[in-house]
């Protein structure tokens, strides 16, 4: 019997998916691109890889990208990934600004099976004030992905807010700020600190990157692409957007909606741009169109484009008689994100896993003592300066006398992903996720 690699089986299934969606069985497949049909068995089987020559002939006749044809690779077979802090302390390099040293970068634990990029960042730049106008700052230009900072020392965390205006937090041990992408911003040590001031920045991709982002990069014109951002800057503008971006897309005038909705043409004008409706107006008009409500509403907060959460305002709350845990920073227009600072407290019952998270998770061990991770798949010392990444519902508990630093992701799989997979239903998941059937037996089915 042959060995099939694990990887090789998922880009099998990838494959197979494919020509279901393209409605070519593999002789099909095999006789346009010129290939043996058993060679293309076998990629579908997994017994052998897919060929980069296979891949650019497929593109060639098909409507398809390269990228279609590659799963991601799965770092992380038994749901837990740990970096050592050692190991991180290796991977440091001092970042200069302004032709002086400003950060030392070191990596924590990254993982291929999420959009995690987090660092330890150390700050070099040490300044006299609290002045946002500074000269010694150096800024940045934001970037694509969101960013979730937790603070350790004397730092200063500055800012530009939805105005443009430079402003500056005073950020100390525990303190945390969620940022919007494409935020400039920069972070010094303040003077007087015992040590520089240390910063762990968390960033991370959500529903935008990846896919998303290709699919708008596909459309080659910024301009037009950028028509996808809609007017979100409160929630009566926001719910307005959606109903015209749904009643345009489908063709529907304004005429034909007020004989679905009763509603009138002007009060329908005036939800379009901006003004107040009611959810019964809502529900009316997403039953019209055949659409779910929430698909029309807004976010419910319009926030500021930097949270600052100060540590001794978080809320707290016990768990399981094993944690205590301290919310820190997070976004509501990220309903699947959420940070978290947990005391573990617990030496006892090392086999009862009380944590089993649906949510990819960024551990780092932020006490200065050791403690134990046990897993269903085994047990880890972990120690301060640790970094981890688990996998969605892998069963495990923390043990021992110490603090972890948690950040908690969605990924790709948060809401509407999730919503479709469970309309899809458990029955068909598996299928969904990796496909294993042609979508027709040959031989007939009655």
């Amino acid at each position: 019997m042959k060995f099939i690699d694990a990887e090789l089986k998922k880009s099998g299934h990838n494959l197979r998916g494919l020509l279901n969606d393209l409605k070519r069985r593999p002789k099909d497949a095999a006789e346009e691109l010129g290939y043996k049909v058993q060679d293309l068995e076998s990629y579908i089987s997994g017994i052998k890889p897919i060929p980069p020559e296979f891949i650019k002939v497929a593109c060639e006749k098909w409507p398809v990208n390269e990228r279609d044809f590659f799963v991601i690779k799965d770092d992380c077979p038994n749901g837990l990934k740990i970096m050592r802090s050692s190991e991180s302390y290796k991977s440091s390099r001092i970042m200069e600004r302004a032709g002086k040293p400003y950060y030392e970068y070191r990596d924590t634990v990254i993982t291929s099976s999420t959009t995690f990029r987090p660092e330890w960042i150390e700050e070099l730049c040490i300044v006299e004030d609290n002045d946002p106008e500074n000269r010694s700052v150096q800024w940045n230009n934001g970037h694509f992905m969101h960013q979730f900072t937790y603070f350790i020392g004397d730092v200063n965390y500055y800012y530009k807010d939805e105005n443009g205006k430079k402003c500056v937090g005073i950020m100390n041990t525990g303190d945390s700020c969620y940022i919007t992408p494409f935020v400039p911003h920069s972070f010094t040590t303040r003077a007087g600190a015992d040590k520089p001031g240390l910063i762990l920045a968390l960033t991370f991709g959500s529903s935008l990157s990846g896919d998303a982002q290709q699919e708008l990069a596909a459309i080659s014109n910024p301009t037009k692409a950028s028509e996808f951002a809609l007017d979100f800057t409160s929630s009566d503008k926001g719910a307005g957007s959606l109903v015209r971006y749904f009643r345009s897309s489908f063709s529907i005038s304004l005429e034909e909606l007020s004989n679905r909705t009763k509603i009138s043409e002007k009060k329908l004008q005036d939800i379009e741009n901006g003004s107040s409706a009611t959810i019964n107006e809502l529900k009316s008009i997403a039953l019209s169109m055949n659409i779910n409500l929430r698909d029309i509403l807004p976010n419910d907060v319009v926030e500021p484009v930097t949270i600052i959460q100060k540590y001794n305002e978080g809320r707290r709350w016990s768990l399981s008689k094993s944690y205590n845990v301290v919310e820190l920073a997070n976004s509501s227009s990220l309903p699947y994100t959420r940070s978290l600072e947990i005391s573990v407290t617990s030496q006892k019952n090392h086999d009862d896993y009380d944590q089993n998270i649906g949510l990819h998770q960024y551990i780092y061990n932020v006490g200065n003592s050791e403690l134990i991770i046990n897993s269903e798949n085994g047990k880890e010392k972990f120690y301060p300066g640790d970094s981890c990444y688990i996998k969605p519902f892998l069963k495990h508990n923390f043990r021992g006398d110490g603090k972890i630093l948690c950040l908690r992701i969605g990924g790709k799989i948060g809401g509407d992903p999730q919503r479709e997979l469970s309309i899809i239903g458990k029955k068909n998941s598996e299928r969904a996720i990796s496909e294993s059937l042609p979508w027709f037996n040959a031989e007939g089915s009655n």
